[in-house]
């Protein structure tokens, strides 16, 4: 091996080595294009260069060149027509051409990513160095190597591009989502919900059955009317009928109409689910259907068909059935109050809603939201909490959950006779300020400490809110917090 072979696979491996470090950062595509270019003709000494991403169908995506055409048609036509072909073998192509005018030689390599053709890079007309006027086997083997690393870059930046698009849509989606929740009137930025507006984001559009779960007051039908919000049927009729609310006569003839002429005076009337065809069937308390109700349903479910009451027609439908209940629909399948069939056709999506307990961080939103709402209702506007008041919420039990909240900033706003809501106005039932384990009264020192502690259990420990909501400086709650630790020091000493 001469000195020159041997400073050729020298300046070969460095090439490598370099590039190999340049393309492991964070490139877009189009860099990675020019760095391509840059190298290849310069390394191999060429007078001009084109380098082309291809889309998968083969159209150019990134197109760079110097001294070449930037088309990848016009390029091609300096070959051999089977050029995509050869290129997509893993071959290093060459062509001459007997043309007065340059390009004279070429020499063209595929960037191949996983037995696919992600581009091409093609070097014409080497310069005179050392001798050498061809493109040698060696250029071959580099500019091949140079090519295939490059496209293993470009197909992953490729890929964090579509995981960026995919991350922008969700995020578009899931703003929009919020939009419409507030809209609609669900308020709630908390990772519970969060989590709840994902999937309800992901089941809308799907139009299949959606069973929602969660305590009495939660607003499982606020959920509901998202569901139809944002999906393909939002401007159709969204239905809603609680199932608890009426005997189950009533109730029959109310989910599926019924024929004129049934009795003395009985007139046509279309029940809920013709009224709702198109659009979306909300029902809720769904538990408490009879058997019998529950079995026609099924056959709505099933078959997307019904009869009227006293009717012999069937009736085609094009429902969203969307469900609701806070009860243990599992234990009632087992004792054979509801039937096991129904269940399974119901809950092909369950939605959990959260409790008010779970997502305590939304209570200051949805105070502000109700007093906002019922302040312009009531004709008084611009009313505020005090800051004891927020306390006395952030930490209220609240067994009635937003349905609860909701209906004591209703009474606070009816009552209150200041424009600054208190405590009193509130009108909250509080905890006893007896000691269940001891049986006797605790000291104002254990009322403030439980009540603080309250206040960073509904903030998750975000020491800076529950500062603010309790209306002292953060210096003064961890004073306090300090002096709760000696005392507990103190008394297992």
């Amino acid at each position: 091996m001469d000195s020159f072979d041997r400073n050729w696979r020298g300046l070969q491996l460095e090439t490598l080595v370099d590039l190999s470090l340049t393309i492991g950062g964070v490139l877009s595509e189009e860099e990675l294009v020019d760095e391509l270019l840059q190298r290849s003709v310069g390394t191999l000494d060429a007078g001009s260069g084109f380098v082309s991403t291809l889309h998968p169908g083969g159209q150019e995506a990134i197109v760079r060149s110097v001294g070449l055409p930037q088309s990848v048609e016009v390029v091609r036509s300096f070959f051999d027509p089977h050029l995509l072909e050869d290129l997509a073998a893993g071959l290093v192509v060459h062509a001459q051409r007997t043309s007065s005018e340059p390009p004279f030689e070429l020499m063209a390599a595929p960037m191949l990513w996983q037995q696919r053709t992600v581009g091409m890079v093609v070097l014409a007309d080497k310069e005179i160095r050392e001798g050498r006027a061809t493109f040698s086997e060696g250029d071959a083997r580099l500019l091949l190597s140079m090519a295939s690393m490059v496209a293993t870059a470009v197909a992953t930046a490729r890929r964090v591009q579509a995981i960026e698009r995919d991350r922008q849509r969700l995020a578009d989606e899931n703003r929009a989502l919020r939009d419409v929740a507030r809209r609609e009137g669900f308020v709630g930025e908390s990772p519970p919900i969060e989590e709840m507006l994902e999937l309800v984001r992901r089941a809308a559009p799907t139009g299949v059955n959606v069973l929602l779960r969660g305590e009495s007051g939660v607003g499982k039908e606020r959920v509901a009317l998202l569901l139809h919000s944002f999906s393909d049927r939002a401007r159709e009729p969204f239905v809603p009928l609680n199932c608890a609310a009426l005997p189950e006569t009533l109730l029959e003839s109310e989910l599926f109409g019924i024929e004129e002429g049934v009795a003395t005076g009985v007139q046509r009337r279309h029940g809920k689910i013709e009224l709702a065809n198109g659009g979306t069937l909300f029902l809720d308390e769904v538990a408490d259907l009879s058997l019998s109700l529950q079995a026609k349903l099924l056959r709505v479910v099933q078959e997307r068909e019904f009869e009227r009451l006293g009717g012999r027609e069937r009736i085609p439908v094009d429902i969203h059935l969307v469900t609701a209940t806070n009860r243990d629909l599992e234990a009632m399948v087992e004792k054979g109050e509801f039937r096991r069939d129904l269940y399974y056709r119901l809950r092909v999506v369950v939605v959990e809603v959260p409790t008010l307990r779970t997502r305590r961080a939304d209570i200051p939103l949805l105070a502000r939201h109700f007093l906002e709402l019922y302040g312009e209702r009531f004709g008084r506007p611009g009313l505020s909490l005090s800051r004891e008041a927020l306390a006395a919420l952030m930490t209220h039990p609240f067994p009635g959950n937003v349905r609860e909240l909701e209906n004591a900033i209703q009474a606070a706003i009816a009552l209150a006779p200041e424009e600054t809501i208190t405590v009193e106005d509130l009108r909250l039932e509080v905890e006893s300020s007896q000691d269940p384990s001891s049986g006797g009264l605790i000291s104002l020192g254990e009322v403030e400490r439980r009540h603080i502690e309250n206040v960073l259990r509904a903030v998750d420990g975000n020491r800076q809110e529950a500062a603010r909501i309790l209306g002292i400086d953060r210096t003064t709650l961890y004073r306090k917090l300090q002096r709760f630790a000696s005392y507990d020091a103190e008394s297992i000493n």
